[in-house]
């Protein structure tokens, strides 16, 4: 498929070409094994001499498709689906890092990244040290260490709506000679490539607005196989040196700029698992379909939910980066020029029990961990998603402990707003 093509039309019809006589939508090969007529054939596929199917855990042709769509989408050389978007931020990660080395990460990451990062990965001897993305470039420096291996964030923050400045980020991480990772799950391709700002991989929870539905959880890594790992080859000998589990094969010789997605699937893969299912894989590409209609009624919704949040007298702050009042609405215009996402957070002019109050007021806007699919939903940080977090680590990671994470779905703007009002009336 034509990466040249809009996105518009790479969410229809990028990932899967069916010649004469195949289904014309992705089918589902909801098999676990591939059958060959020779033991060399086999063998050669486990040597990675030749691609193609022999095990699911490790290559399918349904998720290989849709993979092949999420990558078109980002402007990136190859993607590897896997069974969550947490599975993608710890692959993308120990894809390239080993006991006793380092990464940095922005603060206000997402509470279950956090979390993977502080307590997690230290477990397996990979530190890291988390930063205020904000601050300069020379203060940004200071928390790298020769034994750093990548510098993480998100496009738009989980849960507090902050926009990363991209750019300044992958100056930073190039001068310390290791990739940029970005998570942009909320802004999706759609409203924002980071590739093209300097990023190197990106992952994504697809469980959010790619799928769309709420019905299939999901992540992805995705390479823009721009990262040059041969002139840094001392600081990744995972991808510069030969494998012995693969017979002394190196990946940057052996696959030049995919080698970080092969090592990521035949080695990462092979050995841990989390994969995603056809099933759900078949179902994350419906989502897929309808993505650039999707995003701009969400963005559009949130825009005027946002509007009328920060004149309510009983709203006391509101951050979406749309907003002129945003401290982020000159990145947003930089980076989001088309819209962000549709995921407000607010905080209401009253204590912690308020918030909870108001959001067991409400009707059809459910409370749910789930955000970033079809529907309106609301959730309170500090009491569900990043409940394991102290206080000090709330304010660290961006989460005041008022604030309320809406996610503002398609429905008709009115009715999301009429609801609100009600709730709020009754404070």
């Amino acid at each position: 498929m034509d990466k040249k093509l809009n996105r518009d039309t790479l969410c229809v019809q990028a990932g899967w070409s069916p010649k004469k006589g195949e289904p014309r939508v992705v089918p589902i090969c909801q098999s676990t094994t591939f059958k060959y007529d020779t033991s060399e054939q086999m063998a050669r596929l486990f040597d990675l001499e030749e691609s193609g199917y022999f095990y699911t855990r490790l290559q399918n042709p349904t998720n290989d498709a849709v993979a092949a769509k999420i990558a078109a989408l980002e402007g990136g050389v190859g993607a590897m689906l896997t069974a969550s978007g947490q599975a993608a931020n710890f692959y993308a990660v120990f894809n390239i890092c080993e006991a006793g080395d380092h990464v940095v990460c922005s603060s206000t990451v997402y509470g279950g990244t956090y979390n993977l990062f502080a307590v997690t990965l230290k477990k397996l001897g990979i530190g890291c040290t988390f930063v205020d993305a904000g601050q300069p470039e020379e203060e940004l420096d200071k928390a790298f260490r020769p034994n750093t291996k990548a510098l993480f964030g998100e496009t738009i923050s989980n849960p507090g709506g902050d926009v990363l400045d991209i750019e300044k980020f992958a100056r930073t991480a190039h001068r310390h000679g290791v990739p940029l990772i970005v998570d942009n799950t909320f802004a999706t391709p759609i409203n924002c490539r980071p590739f093209e700002w300097g990023a190197d991989i990106v992952t994504h929870s697809t469980t959010k607005y790619m799928d769309g539905h709420a019905v299939s959880v999901g992540g992805a890594i995705v390479d823009s196989g721009n990262f040059d790992w041969e002139a840094h080859a001392g600081k990744f000998p995972g991808l510069t040196a030969p494998d012995p589990s693969y017979h002394g094969l190196t990946y940057t010789k052996a696959f030049g700029r995919m080698a970080y997605i092969t090592k990521a699937t035949a080695q990462l893969m092979r050995d841990l698992g989390s994969t995603q299912s056809p099933q759900n894989a078949f179902l994350l590409n419906l989502g897929l379909e309808t993505l650039h209609l999707r995003m701009p009624r969400h963005c559009g919704n949130a825009q005027r939910v946002a509007e009328w949040l920060e004149a309510h007298p009983k709203v006391k702050w509101v951050n979406y980066c749309g907003l002129k009042s945003s401290k982020y609405y000159e990145l947003g215009r930089k980076y989001l020029p088309d819209g962000s996402c549709g995921v407000i957070a607010f905080g209401l002019d009253g204590s912690r029990e308020d918030a909870v109050r108001f959001m067991d007021r409400l009707k059809f806007i459910c409370i749910v961990t789930h955000v970033a699919d079809a529907r309106t939903c609301v959730l309170h940080p500090a009491s569900h998603t990043h409940r394991q977090l102290s206080d000090e680590q709330l304010r660290e990671a961006g989460v005041a402990p008022d604030l309320i994470r809406l996610s503002v779905g398609i429905e008709n703007a009115e009715d999301i707003l009429s609801d609100l009002e009600q709730a709020l009336e009754g404070m």
